[in-house]
């Protein structure tokens, strides 16, 4: 009887040491995928994925909240104009894109930069990070659509 629980209490050791190896190594493959740490927190929308780009702007900017599409003197078009923002919308792998059309469109219009970066899959939040690197003064705020 000895010895069946002595094998017993091996496998058990194995097997605790197998769990606990294979946790640490998920953990760590999720951590590694994300790199992501927020600086601060975001104000983050849940919306339907697989749309275009108009479908989230026309869902987010409603018409008490601000004018959509609103053409400039040439011929540009500010996705969201508010009574403190020129938006730009965009999916978060054109995160460099959206922020120079948001500084531009805030130049213009006389309002701060902000940008809605729609995040389609998790991996996506690495962009949001290169916005935060820049820190430049352009509100953030984020649409998640996975």
């Amino acid at each position: 009887m000895a010895g069946k629980s002595r094998k017993h209490q091996g496998y058990r050791n194995k097997f605790i040491a197998f769990a606990f190896s294979f946790l640490c190594i998920v953990s760590g493959v999720f951590y590694f995928t994300l790199n992501y740490v927020p600086q601060k927190l975001y104000k983050t929308q849940d919306m339907r994925s697989g749309m275009k780009e108009a479908f989230y702007v026309s869902q987010w900017c409603s018409s008490d909240f601000g004018k959509q599409e609103f053409v400039l003197w040439d011929g540009t078009r500010v996705d969201c104009l508010t009574k403190d923002y020129a938006i730009e919308f965009d999916f978060a792998k054109k995160w460099a894109e959206s922020i120079g059309q948001s500084l531009y469109y805030a130049k213009m219009t006389g309002k701060k930069p902000a940008v809605v970066l729609i995040l389609t899959k998790l991996e996506d939040y690495r962009y949001v990070k290169r916005v935060e690197r820049l820190d430049n003064g352009i509100k953030v705020f984020l649409i998640k659509a996975f």
